[in-house]
């Protein structure tokens, strides 16, 4: 049995949607903002935020060539927008953001995670 992706460019995929999203957090788009605020997240954390996506996007592409490492940067990109979907819920804030922002990516990720190791088990 291998935990290395098979086929590896739903990876890349994520990964790359990632690392565009951690582009476009550097300086917060205008929906990144409303998102965090909407949610009450301290703006001094957001930092916090766009260091765990850059870590997961270097997962996601390490995985690739190193056993494991992809699968568990995976399952930590859907863990991560599951805490994202729970804040958005318990803040009630349930808008465009929640549906395209968490969801979308959430719904990605489960997506890559299927697709990539499903041949594993």
């Amino acid at each position: 049995m291998t935990l290395i992706p098979d086929p590896d460019w739903p990876q890349l995929l994520l990964a790359g949607l990632l690392a565009f999203d951690v582009a476009l957090s550097l300086r917060p788009a205008g929906f990144i903002r409303t998102c965090l605020n909407g949610v009450a997240f301290p703006e001094d954390y957001w930092w916090a935020l766009i260091a765990i996506k850059s870590l997961a996007v270097t997962g996601l592409l390490a995985g690739i060539w190193h056993e494991g490492i992809g699968l568990a940067a995976n399952v930590g990109v859907v863990a991560y927008f599951l805490a994202a979907v729970v804040a958005h819920v318990r803040a009630r804030f349930l808008g465009f953001e929640l549906w395209i922002n968490c969801l979308g990516f959430l719904g990605i990720a489960i997506g890559v995670l299927v697709l990539s190791y499903t041949t594993v088990v």
